[in-house]
């Protein structure tokens, strides 16, 4: 398994926002993180990442422990973050080269590099402007770009479709599809279209519980046995969820 999550807790204050979350993913899975805001879905990414430790429990990332190898767990993992941080002031190439000395991709290959992910995420007509005089859906293909830019064997993208037009939908959803062909993606959203559109599972989250984890034929099956003629997902997540929480 790429991902190994073990009884993850996280307190902030007297909130959990994590409580006792376990999952796994495999190799060539895109498996999508739902649940609605304030779920927890960004706490657990950025644990996940090394951003922040949980109270309690452990996760692994391609046999790398958060605790003990948190450096080299990085630098197998590229990370989009829900706030997207990104520096207006630089231009486009001019950032990804920034970013790709960072992650240490060896100067002889980073402008090839720079140009390969230029073209998956399809910021070629921008490629020349600055930062912040970009669309918000093209500022979250630069996102995109950074993440992939050391080629890492492990994406996490947190609300990764945020802000795009339908049109630009359509290029990352099959970007990501593509990318979940060779590496792990785990990627986070509130909206099931998201989900049913990328990935071939779905981990749904509640209140910082996992209220359900199994591939979407198998949720189909749930939402039929709950009376969903229609055997809709979206209708069992929101059950679920609902169900979750009226339940504390």
């Amino acid at each position: 398994m790429s991902i190994i999550v073990n009884n993850v807790s996280k307190q902030f204050g007297k909130q959990w926002a994590l409580k006792d979350v376990s999952f796994e993913v495999g190799k060539g899975e895109v498996v999508g993180f739902l649940g609605p805001n304030g779920a927890g879905k960004s706490t657990m990414m950025k644990i996940i990442t090394c951003y922040q430790p949980p109270t309690s429990g452990d996760v692994s990332v391609c046999g790398l422990d958060i605790w003990n190898d948190s450096l080299e767990l990085r630098k197998k993992v590229g990370y989009l973050s829900e706030a997207n941080p990104l520096y207006m002031d630089m231009f486009v190439t001019e950032f990804l080269r920034f970013i790709a000395g960072l992650r240490k991709v060896p100067m002889s290959q980073r402008k090839q590099r720079v140009d390969q992910v230029i073209e998956m995420t399809g910021l070629g007509p921008e490629m020349h402007k600055q930062i912040g005089q970009l669309s918000k859906g093209y500022k979250q293909r630069v996102g995109l770009a950074q993440a992939l830019i050391s080629d890492p064997e492990v994406l996490i993208l947190d609300e990764p479709t945020s802000g795009l037009d339908p049109n630009q939908l359509v290029g990352i959803r099959n970007l990501i599809k593509e990318c979940g062909k060779t590496k792990t993606v785990l990627l986070s959203t509130h909206i099931m279209q998201e989900v049913e559109a990328m990935c071939s599972r779905a981990i749904i989250i509640n209140k910082g519980e996992i209220v359900a984890d199994a591939s979407l034929e198998i949720l189909r099956q749930q939402a039929v046995k709950q009376g969903m003629k229609n055997a809709s997902i979206e209708e069992l997540f929101h059950t679920l969820t609902k169900s979750a929480s009226s339940s504390k």
